[in-house]
């Protein structure tokens, strides 16, 4: 077997800057200390992903935009952009069609390719595989690490020894050198509870835990000492599953806001806009929902939710608003809201859909009305044409981003 692990380098910060070039910009943001964040007078400044120079200011992934730019008062943050970002995946994915049909998204800026059907890959995987890093960097203008292994684990871990813009192997013979001096916490699948056991009984390398006995492990970490056992010598026999076009459990968007919504009306108002987003990025999938849930966050941080099951599908803005209401209605107990979310699940295509005899809808003119408004937004702007209840209004029409969906990943689903 033999796999290609391709990472896209500071996925959120790397896109953004490639699309800010293409607009003119005249600097490289990968290129200055710079960060993705969410806004914070929205109350969610967290940063999602920052470049190598803010790195150096000891600004780190996940911290408060306060903290950030406490480090770095010249810090310069992007917002992310979701719907740019799905583009961009799209984009790399297309290239790694040409090389080969087994593709396996692991998340939105990563893939696992099994090459080991392509004479070209076998004969020179590196040379393949550095032909495909320079495309990437050449045609869409963001680098990739691609990782070269046996199995996915080993491919993973290659891509993972030193970035940005590298190649690397870790075939069965390079392990000892290039795998085992490695912190345990760098091997995939060992988090910090985990690092913490292992630290405990002497475990500090990925050498260490890949010579320390089976049945210790498994008295201290269970059946996940025995898995990243194998991990740490290599051994991996997970396939490579296809998964054409990002396959997702489901679709979410929400937002916490900067005011609380406090009446019917102003929460009618938001929902519209997040089931805009939302709804639009399920026709872009081509898929169909059988299932709306909503969340709320109120003022004093209590959460709670709502969803129903659908006789049918749904993939037009008006049915899955109208059943957000509806769910909305049933569980808003009148008091601030403060953060509120859309989620759409048990996802199928066009083909499983089933008309119903009781189906009151003009579906196919809902669909063709959707379809030519999203053409509309997708070139002229989110803003171009919007439903008459955002007139004179200060709500944006669409809203929202904050997730894009559970992509499959080694082992299963990410939850």
């Amino acid at each position: 077997m033999l796999v290609f692990h391709v990472d896209a380098n500071s996925a959120y910060l790397s896109w953004t800057a490639a699309a800010l070039l293409e607009q003119g910009y005249e600097r490289d943001i990968r290129e200055i200390p710079s960060a993705i964040a969410g806004d914070p007078d929205n109350r969610h400044g967290i940063i999602l992903t920052k470049s190598i120079p803010a790195g150096k200011y000891g600004i780190k992934t996940g911290e408060s935009l306060y903290e950030a730019r406490r480090k770095c008062p010249g810090l310069e943050v992007y917002p992310p952009d979701y719907d740019l970002y799905l583009l961009c995946s799209e984009a790399m994915f297309e290239i790694l069609n040409e090389y080969t049909p087994v593709i396996q998204r692991y998340s939105i800026d990563e893939c696992f390719c099994d090459m080991t059907s392509i004479k070209r890959a076998r004969d020179n995987p590196v040379e393949t595989a550095s032909e495909i890093k320079e495309r990437i960097k050449r045609e869409l203008g963001f680098t990739v690490n691609i990782g070269i292994g046996k199995n996915k684990l080993c491919a993973k871990m290659a891509g993972e020894l030193k970035k940005p813009d590298m190649v690397h192997t870790l075939w069965p013979e390079e392990i000892p050198g290039k795998l085992w001096p490695l912190p345990v916490r760098e091997l995939f699948m060992v988090g910090r509870a985990s690092e913490k056991k292992l630290s405990g009984i002497g475990i500090e390398s990925i050498g260490d835990l890949a010579k320390t006995d089976r049945l210790l492990l498994k008295t201290v970490l269970h059946s996940h000492g025995l898995l990243i056992h194998d991990y740490a010598n290599g051994i991996d026999d997970s396939e490579v599953t296809v998964n054409d076009n990002i396959i997702q459990k489901g679709l979410g968007n929400g937002l916490t806001y900067p005011y609380d919504l406090e009446t019917r009306e102003d929460i009618y108002r938001e929902l519209l806009a997040l089931c805009e987003r939302v709804s639009s990025r399920l026709r872009r999938l081509g898929r169909y929902a059988g299932c709306v849930s909503v969340y709320f966050r109120s003022s004093n941080l209590s959460g709670y939710s709502h969803q129903v099951k659908l006789c049918g599908r749904i993939n037009t803005t008006s049915e899955i608003f109208d059943t957000a209401r509806g769910l909305a209605d049933e569980m808003w107990k009148k008091e601030p809201v403060r953060a509120m979310s859309v989620s759409l699940s048990d996802l199928s295509d066009k083909d499983c859909i089933q008309t119903s005899l009781f189906d009151v809808r003009d579906k196919e003119r809902e669909e063709i009305l959707d379809s030519t408004v999203d053409k509309i937004r997708e070139q002229f702007g989110t803003k171009s044409i919007f439903r008459a209840v955002f007139a004179n209004s200060s709500v944006e029409p669409v809203k929202g981003g904050v997730n894009d969906g559970n992509y499959i990943m080694m082992g299963g689903y990410k939850q």
